[in-house]
Order: structure tokens, then sequence, then C-alpha cells
């Protein structure tokens, strides 16, 4: 995400594509105050299980001055004649880097790497605000629009005590909270895998709920992979509420370094009658600071569609984000 910046600048952007040790690279993350869903570890490594792809890390360099990283995902056939190049939520910059003209830079070294031609398919997903000045720069480089939609999220702060946090919350929210801190509601909290219970019950749920409301979201297969991924190093959490030993509401949640992605959420009938959505995710505030978590982000989004969704996020107190969105 765009960051302010000491100064503007006139220097020359270098990338430098896999050199670097995982250490050192850990290293790097470690620099990112968010580090999203879509640029973590884990979610790149399930995607080279999933779809048989590679990962280009890059280093990005100004003037030999450390910048920001980027991660590219790969695939090609007959020595890449066929190419595919997936650049999801990137790049990501070091404090100090992120304004226009770093991302005008960023873009021209990327493009120049991964030229446009017969062949080639380019993703691009920028983690860039979505302004005027950032599409003529995406334009310029022959990057095309693939949506008319931004990219949308919202990210809430968790370095504030749980008092201000409560504080923060829309006070319709805080009030839905206040009730179901009176229902008999018990939450239990999972580092869970993909063989547990708590995984195969509310998949089971997902699965069923995303077929009858029709909305778009990972496949059951992708959703395997990642909790395969994150599950190694106890990176996924499963919240269930429980009504008389009864699940009736669940969320999951992938941790990824100093950040964590609300990635699915599931609710009965009666858990809505017993608030129990808005039970778990404000426990949920309480577990991920205690695993050190600073950025939380609600996921992606949108007017269409999913209104009810963005105004229940929304009311957690969190601040939206307006990204970029699809590029070719």
């Amino acid at each position: 995400m765009h960051k302010k910046a000491s100064s503007e600048i006139n220097a020359h952007c270098m990338i430098y594509w896999d050199s670097y040790a995982q250490h050192q690279w850990l290293d790097y993350i470690a620099r990112v105050q968010r580090i999203n869903l879509l640029q973590s570890e884990d979610y790149l490594y399930a995607m080279t299980c999933l779809n048989q792809q590679c990962i280009s890390r890059g280093l990005i360099m100004f003037d030999e001055k450390e910048a920001g990283i980027v991660n590219v995902l790969e695939a090609g056939i007959l020595r890449n004649a066929v190419h595919g190049v997936i650049l999801d939520r990137g790049p990501l910059w070091f404090d100090g880097y992120g304004t226009s003209d770093h991302f005008e830079k960023f873009v021209e070294a990327f493009s120049q790497k991964h030229t446009k031609r017969f062949g080639r398919r380019i993703r691009f997903i920028p983690e860039y605000e979505d302004t005027q000045r950032a599409r003529q720069i995406l334009e310029a480089h022959n990057y095309k629009a693939a949506s008319t939609h931004s990219y949308e999220t919202i990210w809430l702060d968790l370095r504030s005590s749980t008092e201000i946090l409560r504080k923060n919350l829309n006070p319709k929210w805080r009030n839905k909270l206040n009730q179901s801190d009176r229902k008999p509601l018990d939450l239990v909290w999972k580092a869970a895998d993909t063989k547990s219970i708590y995984f195969k019950w509310l998949m089971g749920q997902y699965v069923r709920d995303r077929a009858l409301r029709k909305y778009n979201g990972p496949s059951l297969k992708m959703m395997n992979a990642l909790g395969e991924s994150f599950s190694r190093g106890k990176n996924m959490m499963i919240g269930c509420a429980l009504l008389d030993k009864q699940p009736i509401a669940g969320i999951l949640l992938f941790i990824h370094s100093s950040s964590a992605t609300y990635q699915i959420g599931y609710i009965s009938d009666v858990g809505r009658e017993n608030r129990a959505h808005y039970a778990l995710l404000w426990d949920a505030l309480g577990k991920l600071k205690e695993r050190g978590i600073h950025d939380f982000d609600l996921g992606g989004v949108n007017e269409e569609g999913a209104k009810g969704v963005k105004t229940f996020k929304k009311g957690m107190g969190g601040t939206i984000e307006k990204t970029l969105g699809l590029y070719s």
C-alpha cells in the first residue's frame, strides 16, 4: 500500500530476483508493515502445490538502497514460450518508500523483466491506492484494466488497547456485541489443520452456503490447499460458537507475519439470533493480539450483492482501503 516517503526520487530502480536465502527473505518480510494474504509465504506455497506454479521473489532497489519486495507466481511451457505471470497485491514497500514516483519506476522495471508479448499472459493486481495518476502509469506501460472496479478491503489496526478497540466499534455493532455477551454461547478456538473436525465442519457449511447463495469464493480444493499450507506453522485459526454444545457459527483466519486475514465465515439462523458472529470476531481480536498480530485484514468488500457484509465489517472501526483492481 502507498506509504509516505521522505522525498521524491529520480533514482534508478532495479529488481533483484531469486538471490536470497530463506532467512534473509524472512528478514525482508519483517520490514513490511502489512503483508497481505496473497503476498504471504504460506499462500504462495499453496499455489505452487495447487497449480504447479513457481515463485519468483524480487528485492526492489533504488540506487542500491533496499526499498521493498515483491512475489510473483509463474508457470510456463516450451521454455516459457507460453508463459503466465501473476503479481497479486504487490509490490510491498519498506518504510520511506511507496510514492507515485516509486510505483512508476517499479512498474517500468517489472515491465522490462516481463515484457508483453505473444504467448505471455500477465495478471497484475497492484497493492497501490487507486488514483488517476496510478492508472495513467499502468496505461503508459500498456496495462489494460480488466475490471471496472477497484479492490476494496478493510484493515483494522490492533495495536490499540482492547478498551479503545471496543470504543471504536460502530454503536450499533457494539450494541449487538453487548447482546451476544448475554447469550449462553461457548467460543472455542483451535489452531486447526485440514483433518480437524472444526475445519471439516466449517468447510461443509461454507460449500453448502456458497452454493445456496451463489456468491464468489475460493473452491473447496483451494481452501484445502491453503489449509494444508497455513496449518504447517499453526497459522490457520478456526473459531466456533457453540450453543448447547452444537456449532452455530464459525470463522477461519489465516495468519501471515504480523498480519492476519479473515478468510471465511459461516453463521446459521440460530447463530444470527444469538449474535454469534459479533462474539466470534470480537473474541478473534484478542486471540490475534496474543499472537502479536498488528494488522487485521477483514477481507474484500463491495457494494454490489454484498452490501450487508461491507456494513458489518465497517462496523468494527477499521479503515477502508481502495487499491487498483485487476490489470492485464
